[in-house]
């Protein structure tokens, strides 16, 4: 099979520290380069990655050895970028929030259908196997009726000067951390989520700072989610059942090299249930890689980028 050739647009972290490592794993894919509006920023990529520095993000998407891109820009531009990404005749990767509002996301994806081009939202967790242990766990009956999920994601507050605080470049905490918590949520609650109230707070800045809202479905199940940017640090999932309780206390960002364990808490006490390691940046880019090669997969996705941005849109 004829390798996807790849390029990245923007100098990230994110791109050097956790994408590029595990893309070099990945078998049907070959990295090609980094652009960068300063072209002295792609020597580290270049030295630590080989491929080839761009000094343009025009430049690359016009270089026709490239098949793909991933955009881990601020969110505010993903729009702009993604659209000339797909006018050139790229598949995209897009960092989360795929879009700042629906209408965007709705235009990008109507251009990859018609041009018949895969799209990918980088929700990493939605692709580790602890999410599937979860899922059996509560499928199984053992925790007895679903009465509700609680999701919370939140941080301290980061340097004044980091996007996420920024309106211009698409900052929030919806936006940001919010999103993984709705992208739950909707896994679990199922294809009838619906919002059912929420609350942003600004608190003297000028993008949503911390927020929380709740969903059910057509069962009456309920989810609460709660997330923010200047909050001791969360990144929890709670399962309360009639029978038992499951907690998964690192849902969302679990490091490759990271021993997940979940707790099971019932009447007998405390049950520890290994799930072990797992490369969720991985499987992701390997979910890239089906919806490039599966027709089918590649409409699930644009579905799946459209129910997530609907229901940050809603909030």
């Amino acid at each position: 099979m004829k390798k996807v050739r790849l390029g990245i647009l923007g100098t990230s972290e994110i791109a050097f520290r956790r994408f590029l490592p595990a893309l070099k794993k990945h078998n049907e894919f070959e990295y090609i380069g980094v652009a960068s509006r300063n072209i002295e920023k792609t020597k580290p990529f270049v030295e630590a990655y080989g491929g080839k520095g761009y000094s343009s993000y025009d430049e690359l998407l016009q270089d026709k050895n490239i098949d793909a891109v991933y955009i881990p820009l601020p969110p505010a531009l993903h729009f702009e970028w993604g659209k000339k990404a797909l006018q050139a005749g790229k598949h995209i990767l897009m960092e989360k929030p795929f879009c700042v509002n629906l209408q965007q996301t709705e235009e990008l994806i109507e251009l990859a259908k018609k041009r018949n081009l895969a799209v990918h939202e980088n929700y990493m967790f939605m692709y580790h196997k602890q999410l599937t242990k979860i899922k059996e766990i509560i499928d199984s009956g053992y925790l007895g009726k679903i009465r509700l999920y609680r999701i919370a994601f939140g941080f301290p507050m980061r340097e004044k000067n980091d996007f996420r605080y920024n309106k211009e470049l698409g900052g929030g905490a919806l936006l940001d951390c919010g999103g993984y918590t709705l992208k739950l949520a909707n896994y679990l609650l199922g294809d009838t989520t619906k919002v059912v109230c929420s609350n942003l707070v600004k608190e003297n800045f000028e993008v949503d700072l911390y927020g929380n809202a709740t969903l059910q479905n057509d069962k009456g199940i309920t989810a609460q989610v709660s997330f923010g940017m200047d909050n001791a640090y969360k990144c929890e999932l709670e399962v309360w059942g009639s029978k038992a309780t499951l907690k998964a206390p690192r849902i969302f960002t679990a490091p490759d090299n990271f021993d997940v364990n979940l707790e099971v808490i019932d009447n007998n006490g405390v049950k520890n249930i290994n799930v072990g390691i797992d490369n969720q940046f991985y499987n992701s880019i390997n979910n890239f890689s089906l919806n490039i090669n599966d027709k089918n997969k590649m409409f699930k996705e644009y579905n799946n980028v459209l129910v997530q941005s609907n229901l940050i849109n809603i909030l």
